[in-house]
């Protein structure tokens, strides 16, 4: 790969994977709408020579989706992606998934068929199941070494938002995503770590804080006097400072770290805020509240 001009911006690779119906083709039209040259489901083993082509003919941001549909050649991703930084591009890879419920709502609204869908295979809902678990399997090792989305809360422009938000973001050797949510709604299958605090004193229960999120002044004044959870908060941070450079160690580029509790309104999101607030001055911080974003949404 060579710069068009020695004094050209570094090239800049987004390479797009995970499930299908998680949204990517959501994400790809995100990162077209930043200006980046998107191509949808393109086969790894082109991967270089289409990131040369279309660095020297539409500038320098490209993006890339790739799903099962080429499984021959996913092994072939993660050394290519090294090669194009050794060259000198910022890479980033974005894994997109979502809960086996969400992605079968998914396709039985939108009446489409599974990328896997085969003669073997009977259509109906065993038959979807089982190429939902054979694509988990078969994207399994390219998940390890991405920043992992979970969608299945999502609407489509908080996904957008999200993911101009991190592409935004300036890189550096960890990008860290704190995310709050509440349990009742699920889990987010995105966590690198997660952080239950329901036993903490709740807002909810002192009727002039209910209606106030955690990042509003009378939610945080009250839970910033609480012992309990300034023990929570330095407990999580001397967890996260001891292994968050290891993680770094092992070459891991993107953690998310959710924290929950029962709503996802209050303790949680007061959590999230404080600890993107210390961590921000090592490493690339982001913020997201999936539960309040969701009442925006």
């Amino acid at each position: 790969m060579t710069d068009k001009t020695s004094a050209s911006p570094p090239l800049e690779v987004v390479v797009i994977t995970g499930m299908a119906g998680s949204g990517k083709s959501v994400a790809l039209h995100a990162l077209e709408d930043v200006g980046y040259y998107c191509v949808d489901n393109f086969p790894p083993e082109l991967l270089q020579a289409l990131v040369a082509l279309e660095h020297w003919q539409h500038g320098n941001r490209v993006a890339i989706a790739m799903d099962a549909r080429s499984a021959k050649g996913l092994y072939l991703v993660p050394e290519q992606l090294d090669r194009l930084r050794a060259a000198g591009a910022q890479v980033r890879l974005i894994y997109m998934d979502a809960q086996r419920d969400t992605l079968m709502r998914r396709f039985s609204e939108t009446r489409r068929r599974h990328p896997l869908t085969n003669e073997k295979l009977q259509e109906g809902p065993r038959a979807l199941v089982q190429m939902i678990e054979e694509e988990r399997a078969l994207l399994a090792d390219l998940r390890e070494q991405a920043h992992v989305i979970d969608t299945s809360n999502m609407r489509g422009s908080q996904l957008q938002a999200h993911i101009k938000d991190w592409i935004q973001a300036p890189q550096s050797s960890l990008t860290l995503l704190f995310q709050s949510f509440g349990f009742k709604h699920g889990i987010p299958i995105d966590s690198d770590y997660m952080f239950d605090v329901r036993m903490l004193p709740n807002p909810y229960y002192e009727p002039e804080l209910r209606p106030h999120t955690g990042l509003e002044a009378p939610v945080a004044n009250f839970l910033a006097q609480q012992p309990k959870v300034l023990q929570m908060q330095n407990d999580i941070i001397q967890f996260l400072d001891h292994w968050l450079p290891e993680l770094v160690k092992n070459h891991r580029s993107y953690a998310t770290v959710s924290v929950g509790c029962t709503g996802g309104q209050h303790r949680s999101v007061y959590l999230v805020n404080a600890l993107a607030q210390h961590f921000q001055g090592r490493w690339t911080t982001l913020q997201r509240h999936r539960e309040l974003s969701a009442k925006k949404g």
